[in-house]
């Protein structure tokens, strides 16, 4: 929702030439703001430029926005042109606008009042008419305090200041992207699309992205490029996930530190209930072949043994806020169909248990607050509502 909010703005803002910044988290796609704005702006049939400020030196970025005149510096062989100059009726889009050094906030700042600027190694003031967007992942605020960012630059900059939200409080877009980008991928290299299980949905739209939508891209390329089978299972998403057993205390030895282990734990649960549920499966199996036997004595044997091997294998002792999923005791059943529909349901049930328990824990954290809550449990507040009038929480 925030997504198409920002897309909005960047609508409504393009056909004028006011100054844009546009803020969010590294990854988030920020460099698609001012294509859009620039192809929807009268400015559209002009030169469009992105500057890296953050990948340019700082003892050649004047020269790179403003040019230079022959013998300006060492190196200085013939004169040339900046960006500003190059780009006059088009725009700029200068990315991690925040890493700019101070001496060239000065000049910007003189660019963005009055369009005038000064080559380096000149005393020429020179004219351009440029439309400035720019962004960062820098907390402007903080860098203004410290001294690192000019407050007058920042206000110049920021006319309208369009936030982009990091891709783990998209909700249900996260799975709209992987489909998007694995047909993409599909079509690049010339291979069947790939998609996901219903219970890898549920792992992909659990994890955090620290990398944001480059890093959601990267992992759909890869899984497009090296699995065979196109139906990609949990089991096999998850070998591409960054292992987060690192930052889980609760797994790997010892309990949680952090008072922010929700979302982690919750990542947790899921792994477990995927894992407990193939052990089932293999429960399941395995008698339904011992009852074609007849030998009711051995499923019951059976049943047991698998039982405590799945309780040794899951050990969830050490995860606070998670219980043990409590499986089904064997009856004899009426017959081998309703045993499987039985052990299918009981599955079922336990995760659906497991959703409605971390919903209703989460609202009451958050004192009813369905945006917070939405936003910790790594979904949309659309969805949450429709969760909650679906249990009636």
């Amino acid at each position: 929702m925030e997504n198409l909010q920002a897309i909005k703005h960047a609508i409504r803002v393009a056909p004028t030439d006011i100054s844009v910044l546009v803020t969010g988290e590294s990854g988030v796609g920020k460099e698609n703001i001012p294509r859009i704005i620039h192809q929807l702006s009268h400015r559209k049939h002009a030169k469009y430029i992105a500057v890296n400020c953050g990948a340019i030196p700082e003892g050649t970025i004047d020269s790179e926005l403003f040019g230079h005149e022959k013998g300006a510096f060492t190196g200085a062989t013939q004169t040339r042109k900046g960006y500003f100059e190059v780009a006059d009726g088009g725009t700029i889009f200068l990315d991690e606008v925040g890493e700019l050094p101070l001496t060239t906030q000065v000049r910007l700042l003189r660019v963005l009042e009055n369009g005038e600027f000064i080559k380096v190694g000149s005393s020429q003031v020179q004219k351009t008419n440029v439309r400035i967007v720019a962004a960062t992942n820098v907390n402007m605020q903080e860098a203004i305090a410290k001294e690192k960012f000019r407050e007058d630059l920042y206000y110049r900059l920021s006319t309208i200041e369009i936030s982009l939200p990091a891709l783990r409080n998209r909700g249900e877009d996260i799975h709209l992207l992987f489909r998007k980008f694995a047909a993409d991928f599909a079509q690049k290299y010339r291979m069947p699309t790939i998609r996901l299980d219903e219970n890898a949905v549920r792992i992909l739209l659990n994890y955090s992205f620290p990398g944001n939508i480059r890093q959601l891209k990267n992992i759909a390329e890869q899984i497009s490029i090296v699995e065979e089978d196109r139906l990609i299972t949990p089991e096999k998403l998850v070998q591409y996930l960054p292992d987060n057993r690192s930052n889980l205390p609760a797994i790997v030895g010892g309990k949680s530190t952090s008072q922010s282990d929700f979302a982690t734990e919750r990542d947790i649960m899921y792994k477990i209930l995927f894992d407990m549920r193939n052990d089932i499966n293999d429960l399941k199996k395995l008698t339904l072949d011992l009852m074609q036997s007849g030998n009711l004595e051995e499923v019951q044997e059976e049943n047991h043994r698998l039982i405590e091997r799945i309780y040794q294998d899951q050990d969830l002792s050490e995860v606070s806020n998670v219980e043990v999923v409590q499986l089904p005791k064997v009856s004899q059943p009426q017959d081998d169909y309703d045993y499987a529909e039985t052990i299918e349901e009981d599955e079922s049930l336990s995760l659906q248990d497991k959703e409605i328990e971390m919903i209703r824990k989460s609202l009451e954290k958050n004192n009813g607050k369905r945006k917070l809550a939405a936003k910790e449990l790594g979904i949309s507040e659309r969805t949450l509502y429709r969760k909650i009038k679906q249990y009636d929480l």
